[in-house]
């Protein structure tokens, strides 16, 4: 599995916005904990649902949207 398909975006859930596949944890909410400097531990402790790789997936696929 790549790292854009850990991404999903489907009008079903939060509205179409963009967020960790089999979750409801959009990427917006990692970025925003990104720019105030947490890191991806940090995120992870908030959200133990998340991987290591869920945070890269998030920072390729803004990467790509730019």
């Amino acid at each position: 599995m790549g790292l854009l398909d850990r991404i999903s975006v489907n009008p079903e859930i939060l509205h179409g916005k963009a967020c960790i596949k089999g979750t409801r944890i959009p990427v917006s909410v990692i970025l925003d904990n990104l720019s105030k400097g947490l890191s991806k531990e940090e995120i992870i402790s908030s959200y133990p649902t998340l991987e290591k790789q869920d945070i890269d997936a998030t920072l390729a696929y803004t990467a790509l949207k730019k």
